[in-house]
């Protein structure tokens, strides 16, 4: 199937419908150019107002990792940005409910058929790196980042919410060490 039909159809799933407090309205971006794909975990109420993916503080802490600017990140034949729930999940105690379950099946192996095998892969959070690394389940999120270069073609990070910065604190060797690696691979993909 062509990636524009392919699109279309994802832009008209109603597949969890009837789960979503707000409604369907996935999220997503990609082209058979796109040489990074971000799989994050699911977008807010933000993001669904704007249906611009990552279009919140937390998109704004990931562009700043990559070194990318908006113009960049929101080119789809640059990036590729596929959530493990492409729709608002709602509120769960905490925060957001967890993705849900049906996009991933239904959805990634299609998108992922389009893209270029060479790609580099981003798994933003443990949503996608419980999906995309399940034998790494023990590890906790720290020691999923840290190895990351032994998962390749993934690289997983740490959701860049508000949260991180705790986070970041206690592992400064997550900005002094893994962004500078990371940029790199970023910009190697780049034109």
């Amino acid at each position: 199937m062509p990636a524009a039909d392919l699109k279309r159809e994802i832009a008209a799933c109603t597949l969890c419908a009837e789960h979503l407090p707000l409604g369907p309205r996935p999220v997503v971006q990609f082209s058979p150019r796109s040489r990074i794909l971000i799989i994050g975990q699911a977008p807010g109420t933000k993001v669904h107002a704007s249906g611009v993916p990552w279009d919140d503080d937390s998109g704004h802490r990931l562009r700043g990792w990559l070194g990318l600017d908006k113009d960049a990140f929101y080119d789809p034949d640059l990036v590729a940005i596929m959530p493990m729930g492409f729709c608002y999940p709602g509120k769960a105690k905490g925060g957001d409910a967890p993705p849900r379950k049906e996009c991933a099946p239904q959805w990634h192996g299609a998108i992922k058929e389009h893209l270029p095998a060479d790609r580099l892969t981003l798994l933003v959070g443990s949503y996608a790196q419980a999906h995309y690394l399940p034998e790494t389940r023990r590890l906790s999120l720290t020691e999923r980042v840290r190895r990351g270069s032994e998962f390749a073609p993934f690289l997983p990070l740490p959701h860049p919410s508000w949260r991180v910065r705790m986070w970041m604190a206690r592992n400064p060797w997550f900005e002094a060490e893994m962004l500078p690696r990371l940029r790199r691979a970023v910009a190697a993909r780049l034109p």
